[in-house]
């Protein structure tokens, strides 16, 4: 099934076959479908929709919106944002780059920068982000193209060029704010920021992004729930 999903079988938003149809073809009991669907729900690769059947999780789905984003206001309100792209270049993968994408250096990359910006009295600009894009994935990817879209980046990616992030690893530190990100989310230099740095994967355990995020969490924090 994860196979099935990686080769683009059943695109996002897509009905997947009966659990009857799926233990024909695989040659194992219903019992052993119904379980791998349970555990593929519980990691949000697929969605169970009472009485209409399951689904292959989309990031055009409005629940999945806040997955990957774990900014939370300070005041426990719920706020619209609005992603603003800054720049997006065709580059040569440096070192580092190169290692959190399995690439080799000197490979082509494409390089993203935007803000995130929530609504609210001041529009604040609370997050910076650098991205980073395998180019034989991304290679077509334009400035002009994303500020065209209102959606998130990841429906974007999903919609335009078929990939989507099924789970990341993140690392979480404290940071000075440098003169840059100082005057993207206006702040002042040397201000405390949080850099969130994170690898995505698609599936086959593929790395597709390296972003380094950094969040300004004057009026905002960083929110996980452990389970």
């Amino acid at each position: 099934m994860l196979r099935a999903l990686g080769e683009g079988e059943w695109g996002p938003g897509a009905m997947i076959p009966s659990e009857a149809d799926l233990a024909a073809r695989f040659g194992v009991s219903q019992g052993t479908v119904r379980k791998a669907i349970d555990e593929m729900a519980a990691e949000n690769l697929l969605v169970r929709r009472q009485g209409k059947g399951t689904f292959v999780a989309t990031h055009n789905d409005p629940r999945a919106f806040y997955r990957f984003l774990r900014l939370a206001s300070n005041d426990g309100s719920v706020r619209p944002t609005r992603s603003v792209p800054l720049s997006c270049r065709h580059v040569a993968a440096t070192e580092a780059v190169a290692q959190a994408l399995r690439l080799q250096a000197g490979d082509a990359v494409v390089t993203l920068e935007r803000t995130l910006n929530f609504a609210g009295e001041n529009g604040e600009h609370v997050v910076l982000d650098e991205i980073f894009l395998p180019g034989d994935i991304f290679g077509s990817l334009t400035l002009e193209r994303l500020q065209q879209e209102e959606r998130s980046l990841y429906s974007v990616f999903e919609s335009w060029f078929g990939v989507r992030m099924i789970r990341a690893e993140e690392r979480l530190r404290a940071i000075p704010a440098n003169a840059h990100a100082a005057a993207l989310l206006v702040v002042p230099e040397g201000a405390p920021l949080l850099l969130v740095e994170r690898i995505t994967y698609t599936y086959g355990d593929r790395p597709v992004e390296w972003r380094r995020g950094f969040y300004n969490t004057e009026h905002y924090h960083y929110f996980n729930e452990l389970s």
